[in-house]
């Protein structure tokens, strides 16, 4: 059995994404900070400028002095997408400066507790997912209640996993693949842990990273038996839906305090 969803992220959850659009016209202009720079940066900056907001600060590889506690504060919410050894002290600055921070960088999660409570300590703003788009956090939703179908047929069922995304990410597994594994865990309690390649081991999830080309992300969990195989998979047709769901998150983070998540914007 296969179920699989390819998705130009701007046209999933058209409804919802079509109410966003009227939404924003009833909303204040919001004054974006962009942490990183490079092909989602400016993606984000399009959308944003669309929607009718203001970007007031770009950081990059070629100005990082200009990320200060004053600059950041010229903004209302600032959107990061950069690598992981800069992303969490770049979190921590934006706490400071007491400014809601987006958080889109992946291959931190070891350090998510110290992030979320340095948040806390400062009464900050963390809106974090390991993938904007709202056809992955659907799928997420569907893993989960596939795991929950799943959880009384381990026996015949092994559960694997494969993420492929372009050569120029550098973590792996992604974190979307490592989100989906969590929603197993908590679904199949004997399955306990993930590692980045191919085991035999019941209790633990294999997951396979390919880095090929241009390839935005594709993500496919599979439960295969002696008999048969169940595969779901998402496969991403752009960066566009990625960059929409990080502005959608500006806009709702503006304003607000605490963690957050695309299960708070999207309401699912």
């Amino acid at each position: 059995m296969l179920i699989l969803v390819c998705s130009n992220d701007l046209l999933i959850g058209n409804t919802y994404l079509e109410k966003q659009k009227v939404n924003i016209k009833n909303k204040y202009k919001v004054k974006i900070g962009l942490i990183g720079y490079g092909k989602m940066g400016r993606e984000i900056e399009k959308i944003a400028l669309d929607r009718g907001h203001e970007i007031v600060l770009i950081i990059d590889i070629n100005n990082p002095e200009d990320l200060t506690i004053n600059n950041i504060k010229k903004a209302d919410v600032v959107i990061e997408f950069t690598i992981p050894a800069s992303a969490i002290d770049n979190y921590k600055l934006c706490f400071e400066a007491g400014v809601p921070v987006v958080s889109g960088t992946t291959g931190w999660l070891e350090k998510r507790d110290e992030v979320h409570q340095y948040c806390k300590a400062q009464n900050g703003t963390f809106f974090h997912t390991t993938n904007f788009s709202l056809g992955v956090n659907i799928f997420f939703a569907v893993n989960k209640r596939l795991a929950q179908l799943m959880a009384g047929h381990l026996g015949e069922y092994k559960v694997e996993m494969k993420e492929i995304h372009h050569t120029q990410k550098l973590d792996a597994p992604s974190g979307t693949a490592i989100t989906l594994a969590e929603g197993i865990f908590e679904n199949i309690p004997t399955i306990k842990s993930w590692v980045n390649k191919p085991t035999e081991s019941a209790d633990v999830i294999g997951i396979i990273s390919e880095r090929e080309g241009q390839v935005p992300g594709t993500h496919i969990v599979k439960y295969d038996s002696e008999v048969d195989y169940l595969e779901i998979t998402h496969c991403a047709k752009s960066r566009k839906g990625l960059a929409l769901g990080a502005v959608l998150a500006a806009e709702y983070s503006a304003g607000k305090k605490g963690i957050l998540s695309m299960n708070d914007l999207l309401n699912i």
